[in-house]
C-alpha cells in the first residue's frame, strides 16, 4: 500500500521557512559534485535547481575544463575545478578538494551528469566516509557506485536520498529492469531499509520510500519529464530543500512534487529540462 503524495500531504509536512533576517548562509549551502566531459553543462541544472528551491548558496565541483565556462554562465554559483581522469570524469585525485569544500556545505548532491559508474565509484570511495553529518543526494552514476556500500550509507549521520530511475535501480539491486518495473513499491521499500535511506524510484508513477514509513506515490508529472537533464533538476531541488533544513523524506517528497507539477505545467513532450527551473519558486 502507498499513500498519495498530494497537497494534503504537503500541508501536513511543511518545509522550514527562512526568517526575514536570514542571510544566504543561513538559508543553506549546497555542494554539487558531478559533471563530465561528456556532459559538461549538466551540473548547472542541478545547481540552479538548488537555488530555485530556496538554498542560499551553491558551490559546483566539476571537471576542470568545464569549470570556468560554468562559472561565467552561472554567476550565482561558486566553482571548484577538479582533475579529469582518462574517461573524461572527475579523477579520484579530486577527492581532497571535495572533502575540503564539504566543510562549508549544509547538503551534498553527488553524481549528476557523471557518465561512468567506474569513475564515480572511485571518487565516492575516497569521499563517502568523510561526509559525516551532511545530508546527501546520490544521483545518476553515483547510485550504481553504492551497490556494495550499504553499511557506509546507513552510517551517514545526516541521512541520504537516492534518486534512481528503473534502470539505475536494477543496476543497484542486481536485477533486471523489468523486475523492478513489475513491483516498484516492494523494491523501493526493500532498498530503503537496506541503505537506511530515502529511495525515490522514478517512473510514470514515482515511489518515495523511507525506512519505517509508509511509502508515498506521486502519480507523475507527464511523459514530458522523460527528457535529458530532468533528473539533474530533481536532484538539485531535493538538495536545496535538505540545505534549508528539511528532513530527507520531506525533501524528497516535496522535490518530487515540485518537479512533477512543473512538468504538468509545461505539458506535452518537447520542453527542455532547463524550462522547469523558473517554475519552481511559484509552485511553493
Amino acid at each position: 500500500m502507498t499513500a498519495p503524495l498530494d497537497r494534503d500531504w504537503l500541508a501536513a509536512h511543511p518545509l522550514p521557512s527562512p526568517g526575514e533576517e536570514s542571510d544566504k548562509n543561513s538559508r543553506g549551502r549546497v555542494l554539487a559534485v558531478g559533471g563530465s566531459m561528456l556532459c559538461p553543462g549538466g551540473l548547472m541544472l542541478t545547481a540552479e535547481a538548488a537555488l530555485r528551491a530556496g538554498a542560499g548558496k551553491v558551490r559546483v565541483a566539476t571537471v576542470a575544463p568545464a569549470a570556468l565556462a560554468i562559472g561565467i554562465a552561472m554567476p550565482e554559483a561558486g566553482v571548484v575545478a577538479l582533475p579529469v581522469d582518462d574517461r573524461g570524469e572527475i579523477a579520484v585525485a579530486g577527492a581532497d578538494a571535495v572533502i575540503e569544500n564539504l566543510a562549508r556545505a549544509d547538503a551534498l548532491v553527488f553524481g549528476p551528469a557523471m557518465a561512468s559508474s567506474v569513475s564515480a565509484a572511485r571518487l565516492l570511495g575516497a569521499v563517502l566516509h568523510q561526509i559525516g553529518g551532511v545530508p546527501v543526494v546520490f544521483d545518476a552514476a553515483a547510485i550504481g557506485a553504492l551497490r556494495h556500500r550499504a553499511a557506509a550509507v546507513r552510517a551517514l549521520a545526516g541521512g541520504a536520498v537516492l534518486t534512481p530511475h528503473h534502470g539505475e535501480m536494477a543496476a543497484l539491486c542486481g536485477l533486471d529492469e523489468a523486475e523492478v518495473a513489475a513491483d516498484p513499491v516492494r523494491h523501493a521499500c526493500e532498498w530503503a531499509e537496506t541503505f537506511g535511506a530515502v529511495v525515490v524510484l522514478k517512473g510514470g508513477d514515482t515511489i518515495i520510500a523511507a525506512p519505517g514509513a509508509e511509502p508515498l506515490r506521486y502519480d507523475g508529472g507527464g511523459v514530458g519529464l522523460a527528457t535529458s537533464g530532468s533528473g539533474d533538476v530533481l536532484a538539485g531541488i531535493v538538495a536545496g530543500l535538505l540545505a534549508r533544513g528539511a528532513t530527507p523524506r520531506d525533501a524528497a517528497a516535496w522535490g518530487v512534487w515540485l518537479h512533477g507539477e512543473a512538468g504538468r505545467t509545461l505539458g506535452p513532450p518537447g520542453f527542455l529540462a532547463r524550462e522547469l527551473l523558473p517554475l519552481i519558486p511559484a509552485l511553493f
